[in-house]
């Protein structure tokens, strides 16, 4: 609709119009006069300050000018300089709060910023990689869990992902948040957990500022200088300073890509390859259930199409069926005589099982289709083959065996550079940008993606930790971190393992001061990279703080090797921190140890604990020289000590390791 004013209208809203503009201009040009100072994006309503130790309060200002902090009934002043920064430390204060955070400067009387609801308490950085990153909406329990989690003196900060090429004064973004339902979901389910542990026993405010990014390396974590000072990291810091920003505007184009092609079926695939009469007699055959490591398409990544033919008898027809899938990849779809069943997206839950309505199935030949994203090495199904199969309630049929599939159906994805797993990338954008903000302590979950480099992580992780402690000054802060749980197919036989060589080099690092190391051989899951039970591994990490740190007289660690005397054909193995005595979990007989003779070649021995020791003998090795346990990928072992802890896996040989 066209309507017409008045032209004296016209001029009036025209002078208002004009007067409203200038009224602007002088008030912003008021508020960039006024507000000189600025503080980092890691201060916010909400936050927790670290008790008992001078706090760290920093930002930017107009060189010259005054910036005066009041916390508590506590001031203190300090001046910009020429590079525009300040920095003041307040002093000591005891847990408590809430508090009001008051910014002021030069001679103004009214703060220029402030910042309410601030609490004193402890401080800790959890970071790492996926397993420290796993939120507690997709860990063990989660829908008890969240609507539990009503603490609203636990105080939760997440960083934003990012990744730079230098270091930054600024993270990307993120804010302190209060503990309960909401906040809690997206967050660090072990951040979580050992919050809670040592809130309630405490009964102090704790802060968890949460910088993790899945599927990175430690040397991701670690400055530019630190790496540079070792001959194992040197020439790869130096050859990526011919990336550029450009390099991550073309890497995150193709990465939309990627995903749009992961998510999305294309060239109407979707429409084509699950109609039940698709002829696919030039597809390649596989049985099933296996992996892509054990697939005719290792290495292969992009969308790969799986068809089985399922023969339904009559007796099962007239009611809806069950499809249990075992456990298949994270993503993908699945069709079930052309009709789309479910989506998944990231689906890393135990069980992947899926009703099959009645008004789809026939009596006689169906078809089953999958589109499945194959990435970083994953792809196919997990065994065991017992959990694939389609049941009425009563019946069951497997849907294991001869499968067919097909590659290359739809567009190659675009080669993904992965910036954020470079050295230094994380640090620079993660990590410096929230030095110095006072802490208590560190908490680690990292080493997966080490492990294809697992002997050099006995001197990365330590540089990653003596850096952090530079840089923070304040000492040997703690630092607490978990060891590599349990993963993959059991092997029947003794033989090398990365993953146990990985967790020795994450043992060896106990050498540094002020580290403690939670053991958690005992939780892992052989089919999931992402153990869920987070609780204890929380609960874990709270026993070494609150022994290292809080001083208490408990026990925090399962028992750890010693030393050992070979006495004829036996071997005798002293621990430490064996609590109150030796025992077997679950009373069951004593396994995970082997031992070897001069021949390097590793036998399953017999083990009995007497006292203290644990007395191993392999009638297949009569005079034993080194002695294994829990050396494997997926080791079954179960020492542990009365406090119900597991035993730290050890060998005593050097044999097969060597630096890279």
């Amino acid at each position: 609709m066209i309507t017409h004013q008045h032209p004296l209208f016209l001029k009036s809203q025209t002078t208002w119009i004009f007067r409203l503009t200038v009224i602007a201009a002088l008030f912003l040009i008021a508020t960039t006069t006024f507000a000189q100072v600025s503080l980092p994006k890691v201060f916010s309503d909400h936050m927790v300050l670290q008790r008992n130790t001078l706090i760290p309060v920093w930002g930017k200002g107009k060189p010259g000018t005054q910036v005066t902090v009041m916390l508590a009934g506590n001031k203190a002043s300090a001046f910009a300089g020429k590079d525009e920064r300040w920095m003041i430390r307040l002093p000591q204060l005891k847990a408590g709060g809430p508090y009001r955070l008051e910014i002021f400067e030069s001679n103004n009387s009214k703060p220029v910023i402030k910042f309410e609801d601030v609490l004193i308490g402890d401080v800790y950085l959890a970071s790492g990689q996926s397993n420290m990153e796993l939120q507690v909406q997709q860990a063990m329990n989660a829908d008890e869990e969240i609507s539990n989690a009503q603490f609203p003196n636990i105080r939760l900060f997440k960083v934003e992902h990012n990744k730079t090429i230098t270091p930054q004064e600024e993270i990307k973004g993120g804010q302190w948040q209060r503990c309960d339902s909401t906040s809690i979901k997206d967050f660090s389910a072990i951040g979580y957990y050992f919050a809670r542990e040592l809130h309630k026993e405490l009964g102090i405010p704790i802060g968890i500022l949460q910088s993790t990014w899945g599927g990175t390396p430690v040397e991701a974590w670690t400055s530019r200088e630190i790496l540079l000072s070792s001959h194992i990291s040197r020439t790869k810091v130096l050859s990526n300073d011919t990336i550029t920003p450009q390099h991550f505007v073309n890497d995150s184009l193709d990465l939309i890509r990627f995903w749009e092609i992961v998510y999305n079926p294309q060239n109407q695939s979707d429409q084509i390859y699950p109609d039940p009469d698709f002829d696919d007699s030039q597809w390649t055959e596989i049985q099933m259930p296996q992996t892509l490591k054990n697939m005719s398409i290792p290495d292969y990544e992009g969308m790969v199409w799986l068809r089985k033919e399922v023969n339904i008898p009559k007796d099962m027809k007239g009611r809806d069926l069950t499809l249990n899938l075992g456990h298949p990849e994270l993503n993908y779809t699945l069709y079930f005589n052309g009709e789309e069943i479910c989506k998944t997206i990231w689906n890393a839950e135990p069980e992947h099982i899926y009703s099959i309505p009645d008004s789809i199935i026939k009596a006689g030949p169906n078809n089953l289709t999958l589109r499945m994203a194959f990435l970083w090495g994953g792809g196919g199904f997990n065994p065991p083959a017992k959990e694939m199969y389609i049941s009425d309630g009563e019946k069951k049929i497997s849907v294991t065996g001869t499968w067919k599939y097909q590659k290359d159906l739809e567009p190659e994805i675009p080669f993904i550079n992965n910036y954020h797993q470079y050295h230094s990338f994380l640090y620079n954008a993660m990590i410096a940008p929230v030095v110095p903000y006072g802490i208590n302590g560190f908490i680690w979950y990292q080493g997966e993606n080490n492990v294809d480099n697992a002997y050099n992580y006995r001197k990365l992780f330590p540089l990653l930790i003596n850096d952090w402690r530079i840089r923070w000054q304040q000492g040997y802060l703690p630092f607490m971190y978990v060891q590599l749980a349990n993963y993959m197919k059991r092997d029947s036989v003794p033989m090398e393992s990365n993953w146990a060589l990985l967790r020795e080099s994450q043992t060896e690092t106990l050498k540094l001061p002020n580290t403690g190391m939670a053991c958690i051989i005992d939780i892992g899951d052989a089919n999931n990279i992402h153990p869920l039970n987070k609780q204890e591994v929380g609960r874990r990490l709270s026993l070494i703080a609150k022994k290292m740190i809080y001083q208490e007289k408990i026990q925090a660690s399962g028992p750890i090797f010693k030393n050992f005397e070979v006495e004829n054909n036996q071997i005798k193995i002293r621990f430490s921190e064996v609590g109150s005595g030796l025992s077997v979990q679950n009373g069951e007989v004593l396994k995970g140890f082997s031992i070897a003779g001069k021949d390097k070649k590793f036998h399953w021995a017999k083990a009995s604990i007497k006292g203290n020791q644990v007395v191993v003998t392999a009638k297949e090795v009569p005079e034993p020289v080194v002695v294994r346990y829990g050396w494997a990928n997926n080791p079954e072992c179960n020492l542990i000590n009365k406090e119900g802890l597991p035993a730290v896996p050890f060998r005593t040989d050097n044999w097969n390791a060597t630096e890279k």
